[in-house]
């Protein structure tokens, strides 16, 4: 039993959308793979986890995971995980995550430097913090409107740049391309999440953006981070297709995504929300996935 309540708190179904950054990073390298990108991997599980358990420590704790809450009920919210369990948790988390971090920073092939390797020394930190204060503490940013923005840079920004630059030292428009598709995308999962959840988080004084820009003007920021992403994915796919034409197939990734905005346009019951965060975290987890193995061909 306590076995699969921590499988559970450790959500398992967001995992695939935290691996889609580095995917469209790692994808963009231009040498063979270093061993070390397993390390970029678990590493990226290990942060994911440690958010997931911190997330469900610091809505427990403030009572924003009740029974009016739409979604999965949570570890704490169920009594399955203990707070002080939870606690401990997130602790030996952060500790797992920072070694694993460590060790992939030491391993990176282009990180020789002093500054380099502090530069990512502080990334890491910066990541574990983020993972804690989303909304562990008075101060968590997810209760200010701050999520979104914390997803679009942890998940587009520093996951396919942090990760591309671990074997490349110079910048290129492709990853930038890359990084706002998926944080565009990742974001949309948040977004859907807080739709769905508008009501509970306004009676928890949880602000989120969705709280701030009420439910109306929240779709249409759905809509402008779907268009977004798609235009930046069009524009990277066919600017490397003109010269290897491999890479049109990846255009077939936003179908997914149309049949989303489809499926979106029709909701009316916050309930229905709940099943497209799933579409869009595999949508996006497929269009990754898929340019990671277009780049071995």
């Amino acid at each position: 039993m306590k076995i699969k309540a921590w499988i559970q708190a450790a959500r398992p179904r967001t995992l695939p959308l935290s691996l889609s950054g580095i995917l469209v990073g790692i994808s963009l390298v231009d040498k063979p793979l270093h061993w070390s990108v397993v390390l970029c991997f678990t590493t990226t599980v290990f942060f994911q986890i440690l958010s997931n358990f911190a997330n469900d420590l610091g809505d427990g704790i403030k009572g924003t995971d009740n029974d009016q809450r739409i979604g999965p009920r949570r570890a704490i919210q169920s009594g399955n995980i203990t707070i002080a369990s939870m606690k401990r948790a997130v602790v030996l988390f952060s500790l797992i995550s920072f070694m694993s971090g460590t060790w992939l920073i030491l391993s990176s092939p282009m990180l020789k430097s002093t500054g380099g390797i502090v530069f990512y020394g502080l990334l890491a930190g910066t990541c574990i913090l983020a993972a804690i204060t989303y909304t562990v503490g008075k101060r968590s940013y997810g209760y200010f409107g701050l999520g979104d923005l914390m997803v679009f840079i942890f998940f587009g920004w520093v996951a396919v740049l942090g990760s591309r630059h671990l074997y490349h030292n110079e910048l290129h428009w492709s990853e930038i391309l890359g990084a706002i598709s998926i944080g565009s995308w990742s974001t949309m999962v948040l977004n859907l999440n807080n739709l769905r959840d508008e009501s509970n988080d306004r009676n928890s004084s949880k602000k989120t953006l969705v709280i701030l820009l009420g439910p109306s003007k929240a779709r249409i920021y759905h809509y402008f981070l779907a268009i977004t992403g798609s235009l930046c994915w069009i524009i990277l796919l066919s600017a490397k297709g003109i010269i290897e034409p491999k890479w049109y197939l990846g255009l077939i990734t936003l179908i997914p995504f149309a049949l989303h905005l489809n499926d979106f346009s029709k909701i009316k019951d916050p309930v229905v929300y709940d099943p497209q965060l799933k579409r869009v975290a595999l949508a996006t987890f497929f269009a990754s996935l898929t340019i990671f193995t277009l780049s071995f061909f």
